[in-house]
């Protein structure tokens, strides 16, 4: 069977060797005799894979001690509304910059449970920057600020971060995740839902230090409390066993290939081969200035909505799918995480040469 070259923005492709692997062990996970999708989240054997996933997040990412790593359910838009509900609760202030639109929705539910403003947006532009902010910008008295560090959607992404002073930092990172090394300790919270870069849908990882756990207001569901679920180490309820389980496959295949610093190497590589030649070519163009350029996201237009049609019915007979831009923007984007392989671009940028020589 011929597998095709999948630039979804999720759910996004999984590395072949996992994919592999988790066939191997569907009918009996290491002896156990059963599949990890129908095993007690409170049998030894998952308790050792949930662990185990802790383990290697904490030693791929060098979480420091001092944080807890949930995994959730809901995904990423879920936090939307737990973020306030557990941390809007001193001045009741947060200061948001809206880069896309899950920031620009994180910020509407945010709304609801208190003062939160939008500090800086690059909506003006239809998001193809990042806008620049000092300390200034931000009030002291803020709860938090908060960010999505890579826009899916559009395509940038912060390669550095703002100066929040000594405001605590929230960053929704799932297009990013896993993808290069971070800093975990400039951050407060860290999160991201995992169908992009680290398993398929339905398990969300959040990295929250420890003092900014139970402060949840009186009204906020058990479910999104934060501290419940960290003092039942993610075991409050059934979790989502066989999504965590995937996650600890991408870990080790993570650490295999040389841990995160390798990853972004190769992510690099990959950008670049596809840049490059959005840069050079006549046709086709990115639409994010290059300062603010995602290694995940990368979308890209011609010059008419009939060609950019063409483009992609081509591409897809011709095994490249899911390359059509999001509805809210239209044209192209081609999804590069870390599971796609080089060759995979390579070969993506010599299609779209061939189209672009045979409809100049």
């Amino acid at each position: 069977m011929a597998r095709v070259y999948n630039f979804s923005a999720g759910p996004s492709m999984l590395p072949e060797e996992v994919l592999k692997k988790a066939a191997a062990e569907m009918l009996d996970y290491q002896g156990s005799g059963q599949s990890v999708m129908e095993m007690s989240h409170r049998s030894k054997v998952f308790d050792a894979i949930i662990k185990d996933t802790e383990k290697l997040f904490r030693e791929i990412m060098n979480i420091p001690e001092n944080y807890k790593v949930l995994f959730l359910q809901g995904g990423a838009s879920t936090q939307f509304a737990a973020i306030p509900l557990n941390f809007m609760n001193g001045s009741g202030k947060a200061d948001y910059i809206v880069t896309g639109q899950w920031a620009k929705k994180a910020l509407a539910e945010a709304k609801k449970y208190g003062d939160a403003r939008a500090v800086a947006s690059s909506a003006d532009k239809t998001f193809s920057y990042i806008p620049k902010t000092t300390a200034a910008d931000f009030d002291p008295e803020a709860d938090y600020v908060y960010i999505c560090l890579n826009n899916t959607i559009y395509g940038t992404v912060y390669h550095e971060l703002p100066d929040t002073g000594n405001v605590p930092l929230i960053a929704d990172v799932s297009s990013c995740f896993l993808s290069e090394p971070i800093d975990v300790s400039k951050f407060a919270v860290v999160y991201g839902g995992a169908q992009k870069n680290v398993a398929p849908a339905g398990v969300t990882i959040c990295i929250i230090r420890e003092d900014m756990l139970g402060n949840a207001r009186d009204i906020t569901p058990t479910m999104l409390d934060y501290k419940v679920m960290a003092d039942n180490d993610s075991l409050y309820n059934t979790p989502p066993c066989w999504n965590i389980y995937i996650t600890k496959l991408v870990l080790e295949w993570i650490k295999e290939l040389g841990g995160l610093e390798k990853m972004k190497e190769r992510n690099e590589k990959k950008a670049k081969i596809l840049y490059d030649f959005l840069d050079s070519s006549k046709m086709f163009k990115g639409t994010v200035v290059a300062e603010d350029r995602s290694l995940m996201n990368v979308p890209f237009v011609t010059d008419s909505e009939e060609l950019n049609a063409k483009f992609i019915k081509e591409a897809t007979d011709a095994g490249f799918i899911n390359l059509k831009g999001h509805r809210s923007v239209g044209g192209m984007r081609a999804s590069i995480y870390n599971a796609m392989p080089i060759e995979g671009v390579e070969k993506l940028v010599a299609f779209m040469a061939k189209f672009e020589q045979e409809n100049a």
